[in-house]
């Protein structure tokens, strides 16, 4: 009997041992095989089929075409998408679905200044270099890398090309992303780009995130080993954000803007770019720097408008030209502010003077309900998109004045609560 056990158990133990090989075989397998997607889809494969004709027009080659979209399908997770049976893009980027507290966190603000003047005495060099060819400030091009990939460390999520295709079949900024989805099939047929190259939700790629557009126009070979590395080579990475900002119209030695204080009796409705005026005449108006220095004389005949990205409940700002130059990098006023304030805190300036105490945002959906309940009384709302921008905070605060309500320029519940009121009577 104790024999007949011994066996049984040395089976058992026998079967274990091939149950966990196989295991083992099974998660390697998985490991190495495609990343699961939703079962075909027909309507995905006839986009990709219109879009080989183009694709074929402008140098890109059947095979690469089929090589690298061939087994492809969309990924539906994806913010800014449409899908069927809606009418409005799911999710939305950081910029526009945290308050301007959270987005700019002061731990880390505070951390990525401290790292950023580490590799500006790293990349000195480099970066004395790229000042000196294109005009563009050291800290900037820092504070980018910094914003984008945190100097490297965030790894993007992504496979540029399934975005790419995503984005071009579902997404918001279809025509946008047919065009990049072609380049970018081109700049891996001619070995400048890698195809599983890895990327953000919106398709771009390298340590200051660039478009395929943007990495076959604007990359540059700053290191000069004969080939544009904007993911590996930081001189690379850093001159092709240079030559990107130059292209959008930097201008040396021009500040992105200053925190300022209203004179008495200012308002929030002082804010945007319709009110574009030159800086001596804000001056004259009353606004100072919250800092008490004066504003340089170089920058008196400068166009400059008010910001005030958290309505009444945080900084405000005087702003120039290099402000919307940022934002053209990245269309969010948050993610400008948070850009330019870094560069600030590297170069040796300090913290917000004023605190942020933004409440909390509310619901894309809601922020809508406000932008077309405002648009069906009459006031210029320039997109219904749920992003409480510019435009948005400017006019909520006109209602709110017109109104004779508490004028705070923000999309909270208590201006949506009125608006619904006013429409019910």
């Amino acid at each position: 009997m104790a024999s007949t056990g011994i066996k049984a158990m040395a089976l058992l133990r026998a079967l274990a041992v091939v149950a966990l090989a196989a295991a083992i075989l099974l998660a390697h397998a998985l490991a190495s095989a495609p990343v699961a997607t939703a079962a075909p889809d027909p309507a995905f494969r006839q986009f990709l089929d219109g879009l080989k004709v183009e694709a074929r027009a402008k140098g890109v080659t059947d095979a690469t075409f089929e090589r690298w979209l061939g087994k492809l399908e969309p990924d539906r997770t994806l913010p800014d998408l449409i899908l069927p049976g809606q009418t409005r893009a799911q999710g939305k980027q950081a910029e526009f679905t945290k308050t301007p507290l959270e987005y700019l966190d002061l731990p880390t603000l505070e951390r990525l200044a401290a790292q950023g003047k580490q590799l500006a005495a790293r990349h000195a060099t480099a970066l004395q270099a790229i000042e000196k060819e294109l005009g563009v400030e050291r800290h900037i091009l820092l504070a980018i890398w910094g914003r984008e990939t945190a100097y490297g460390t965030y790894k993007l999520p992504h496979n540029m090309l399934r975005v790419l295709a995503t984005q071009a079949y579902l997404g918001r900024r279809k025509d946008l992303f047919r065009t990049e989805l072609v380049i970018a099939l081109k700049l891996i047929q001619d070995g400048a780009l890698d195809p599983n190259a890895k990327a953000s939700w919106a398709g771009a790629v390298g340590l200051t995130q660039f478009l395929p557009s943007e990495f076959e126009t604007l990359a540059i070979d700053m290191d000069r080993d004969g080939k544009k590395d904007i993911w590996n080579s930081i001189p690379d990475a850093l001159a092709s954000a240079a030559n990107q900002l130059k292209a959008k119209g930097w201008i040396s030695g021009q500040p992105w803007g200053y925190e300022i204080r209203l004179p008495q009796g200012g308002t929030c409705l002082y804010e945007g770019q319709p009110n574009t005026r030159p800086a001596r005449d804000w001056v004259a108006s009353g606004i100072t720097r919250i800092d008490g220095k004066r504003i340089p004389d170089k920058l008196l005949d400068a166009p400059a408008f008010i910001l005030t990205p958290g309505g009444t409940y945080g900084p405000m700002f005087l702003v120039f030209e290099n402000f919307m130059v940022l934002k053209r990098y990245n269309f969010a006023d948050l993610y400008a502010v948070f850009v330019g304030h870094l560069a600030d805190r590297m170069a040796g300036q300090g913290n917000f003077a004023t605190p942020w105490t933004t409440p909390k945002i509310i619901s894309t959906k809601e922020i809508e309900e406000i932008q077309e309940r405002l648009k069906a009384r009459g006031l210029p709302i320039e997109k219904i998109d749920g992003k409480a921008g510019m435009n948005t905070r400017n006019l909520i605060g006109q209602y709110q004045q017109t109104s004779g309500i508490r004028v705070d320029c923000w999309p909270g519940a208590d201006v949506l609560a009125h608006l619904r009121r006013q429409a019910a009577r």
